[in-house]
């Protein structure tokens, strides 16, 4: 069984990514049936609980209040659609239910408030709780896992070096901050990113590098494949090839092989046996619904199909970890010496993005 590395460098990863890709799926698979039950996948539903209006200048986002895109906006919703977005996933098949919001740090008010008992809502449905609020702090993470939440997301989206030509309005040390902070709550981390934004092979690899130094390693790790959204400084962004999202799973399950790896964003693009090289090389996750956030995702349906094609089945929910234990003294407690931390605000300039928001 391959052993569990936290010293890769940058080098042995990239010699790994550049492999010819026969060897690379098969070296993966092996990998992955060392560390997981092949035929396993763990099916999630994303979830928007609050679109668009974010302050940030991600590239990427259709979300993002800087740039002209078709995305409509919306308040908060209530704790009965939650309870009803939960139930519709429950029943189709998923372990997982992901509640997004679209901001760039949470807050503690009242909305904090209404996401804690949205989580405590789904947990009590026996559902896996996922949320992705943005960046955290150590006493709001603490509160949700008191909710109920058993993980975190928060992608770094792409290397270091790289992150500076996507996004200006926040630094990469922020990311690995929040990462940090989710550790100390005891929730389970998911953090991975997105390819074909127009980086190298060198930062996709030392992309990884920064998710293999995080001790323990996340528990899940999504690989997106950019969805070029109209309006956003990315839109005219060639569509990433499917030997590259390929070969990016694979990498990713050689270099983390207890992770799960998330085939995520992008599968809209891909063929049903595109999708089945992906599983083959190490994907043990997608995200199922009509919508990933905003963008668009393959039916449920469709899914399911591919499924049963494969022989593939879908896992139930704390099979791989166990269900949080409750706390309502400390979720709905505000704490009196709670930590303010002010976030970073780089404030360089990406000319790509200016152009997008001046349109």
């Amino acid at each position: 069984m391959s052993s569990i590395r936290y010293d890769w460098t940058k080098e042995e990863i990239l010699e790994i990514y550049n492999r010819p890709l026969i060897d690379l799926i098969y070296e993966a698979a092996t990998v992955h049936r060392q560390h997981h039950d092949p035929t396993d996948v763990q099916v999630s539903t994303l979830l928007s609980i609050k679109t668009g209006g974010c302050s940030e200048d991600c590239g990427y986002c259709s979300q993002s209040a800087r740039y002209q895109t078709k995305v409509e906006r919306s308040e908060l919703l209530g704790i009965e659609e939650v309870r009803k977005a939960a139930k519709s996933a429950k029943q189709s098949g998923s372990s997982r239910l992901c509640m997004g919001a679209a901001w760039r740090n949470v807050r503690d008010n009242y909305e904090f408030d209404q996401v804690l008992e949205m989580v405590k809502a789904v947990y009590d449905m026996d559902l896996e709780v996922c949320c992705t609020l943005g960046m955290i702090t150590e006493d709001q993470a603490k509160r949700l896992a008191a909710a109920g939440l058993y993980a975190y997301n928060h992608n770094i989206d792409t290397s270091e070096e790289y992150y500076k030509e996507i996004i200006s309005t926040r630094g990469f040390e922020d990311r690995l901050k929040t990462l940090r902070n989710v550790r100390k709550a005891k929730l389970t981390v998911c953090s991975g990113g997105i390819i074909g934004m127009g980086e190298s092979p060198e930062d996709r690899c030392n992309m990884l590098l920064a998710l293999s130094k995080l001790n323990p390693h996340p528990e899940s790790v999504p690989i997106n494949g950019l969805v070029p959204v109209e309006g956003t400084p990315l839109e005219d962004q060639e569509i990433v090839p499917i030997w590259d999202m390929v070969r990016m799973i694979a990498t990713t399950r050689i270099v983390l092989p207890d992770t799960t790896v998330r085939l995520s964003a992008g599968r809209t693009q891909m063929t049903d046996e595109g999708q089945a090289l992906c599983f083959l090389a190490g994907a043990g996750s997608i995200f199922a619904g009509d919508k990933l956030l905003t963008t668009p995702n393959p039916e449920t349906s469709k899914d399911m199909a591919l499924f049963q094609s494969l022989g593939l089945k879908a896992q139930r929910p704390y099979q791989k970890g166990e269900k949080p234990t409750v706390d309502e003294a400390v979720y709905k407690t505000h704490s009196e010496r709670v930590v303010k931390i002010k976030w970073s605000r780089p404030g360089h300039t990406i000319e790509r993005n200016e152009s997008a928001s001046c349109k």
